[in-house]
């Protein structure tokens, strides 16, 4: 079974962008646990002592990220970096749907299919946690990224996971597609 070494909390909070004020901030809260991996350096087709393991991951990981964020989650993303010794499969065993149900029920729902990414890397890798609306996947306004790396971590069976969340879109937001007032009707989002 996994056991978790580690968990890092990073909350950022954009005040300007392009010389002007961002009102109300632009916080992006990346929440990482590194994780020892249970199939590194050997392949079997079944993972579910990752699946199993991620559910109270899950759930650990999004309170810490909802309280670190202090209002409403509006958006958010997940990825996963594995050490050398696993396989990118392995990381994304930790971010599937026993975890990924685990985070919408934290931040309020969340309709929209959590965005993820994966990757093979030593410690200190980076990675772009990709993020979208949690309930309006095609809101362009929420398509951004958070970089997070962990300076001591994926070891070689190691896997860090992220899970990311921002409270609004982009500042200064002009391209155009679909606006999220757009999208909100009486009943809510549809």
């Amino acid at each position: 079974m996994p056991t978790m070494r580690k968990i890092v909390t990073i909350v950022e909070d954009g005040l300007t962008e392009a010389g002007l004020p961002v009102d109300p901030l632009y916080r992006k809260v990346a929440v990482a646990a590194v994780i020892s991996n249970p199939y590194a350096g050997e392949f079997s087709e079944d993972l579910s002592e990752i699946t199993d393991f991620s559910v109270g991951m899950g759930e650990m990981m999004a309170a810490r990220l909802v309280d670190a964020m202090g209002e409403q989650v509006n958006g958010y993303g997940k990825s996963s970096i594995v050490g050398m010794n696993g396989e990118v499969e392995h990381g994304h065993a930790f971010l599937t749907t026993p975890m990924a149900d685990r985070f919408r029920k934290a931040v309020g729902g969340g309709k929209a299919w959590i965005s993820s990414s994966g990757k093979r890397g030593g410690p200190g890798t980076a990675i772009d946690v990709p993020l979208a609306h949690k309930d309006a996947l095609k809101v362009r306004s929420f398509y951004d990224t958070m970089t997070v790396s962990v300076p001591d971590a994926p070891g070689p069976n190691e896997v860090v996971i992220v899970i990311v969340g921002v409270n609004r879109g982009r500042p200064n937001f002009r391209l155009g597609g679909l606006l999220l007032e757009n999208m909100i009707g009486e009943d809510g989002l549809h």
